[in-house]
């Protein structure tokens, strides 16, 4: 497939024309399709610190707001709450490990898992991949 051809994930579209976020790149690919990992604090977004929507980088989709995101220490943006309906979660038994992970609700890419040892007001920690993300600050 060339970059500029569309990738079924379960049947949506996470690339291409009708993608909201324009093509992605093969890191993206690999990491929202193949249910890879970026390299931890490997991600500009690590460092964000303005207010704005963090969106799913394939399709566009809200899925956590700023106030919600926190340095949790790991490597990988983190976030202790989401937006209703953004993600939907399954048990992943990947690599000799039991883990939580968190696709888009909307076009099922990977985003990356939560785990129970966040912060209040939830308690959760979204440890997500930055190449699964896109941002758009509040103010330009």
């Amino acid at each position: 497939m060339t970059a500029n051809e569309t990738r079924p994930i379960d049947g949506a579209t996470v690339d291409g024309p009708a993608c909201g976020c324009g093509p992605l790149t093969p890191e993206q690919i690999r990491v929202m399709r193949d249910h890879g990992t970026e390299r931890p604090g490997s991600s500009p977004l690590n460092h964000e610190k303005r207010a704005g929507l963090y969106r799913c980088a394939a399709c566009g989709t809200p899925l956590f707001r700023s106030e919600t995101k926190y340095d949790s220490g790991s490597g990988w943006p983190s976030y202790y709450d989401v937006l209703p309906g953004a993600v939907e979660s399954h048990t992943d038994a990947s690599y000799g490990m039991v883990r939580t992970e968190v696709h888009c609700a909307s076009c099922k890419g990977h985003l990356g898992h939560v785990f129970p040892d966040g912060p209040r007001p939830t308690g959760l920690r979204y440890c997500i991949n930055g190449l699964a993300l896109d941002f758009v600050p509040d103010t330009p």
